[in-house]
């Protein structure tokens, strides 16, 4: 199974639409990323299709293709990276020093 990376679609794209991008092959799941605070689409999303070489196809025949005036970009979805941030302070994540002061 591949999962595939669509971005750069109209925010009006809905799951349906995005499904029937990728329907010539095996569709296993299509989902849309959405904003946490509005829920619209944030223009990108991800397809998990089953068979590979099938993958393989739709990414070569539906990356640079229009759609509603963008330029999709489609490509194979690579894993998330670990966050760091303030919430992770206490297992060597990203904390400000305390500085000096210059006087």
């Amino acid at each position: 199974m591949k999962k595939i990376y669509v971005g750069n679609f109209s925010f009006n794209l809905t799951e349906q639409e995005l499904w029937a991008l990728f329907e010539p092959g095996t569709v296993e799941s299509a989902t849309l990323v959405t904003d946490r605070d509005t829920g619209r689409s944030r223009g990108f999303g991800f397809v998990s299709m089953t068979n590979d070489e099938e993958a393989e196809k739709a990414m070569a025949a539906l990356n640079g293709r229009d759609s509603g005036g963008r330029a999709l970009v489609v490509n194979e979805a690579r894993p998330q990276a670990p966050r760091t941030g303030v919430r992770d302070a206490g297992r060597g994540g990203n904390v400000r020093q305390r500085r000096e002061p210059r006087w």
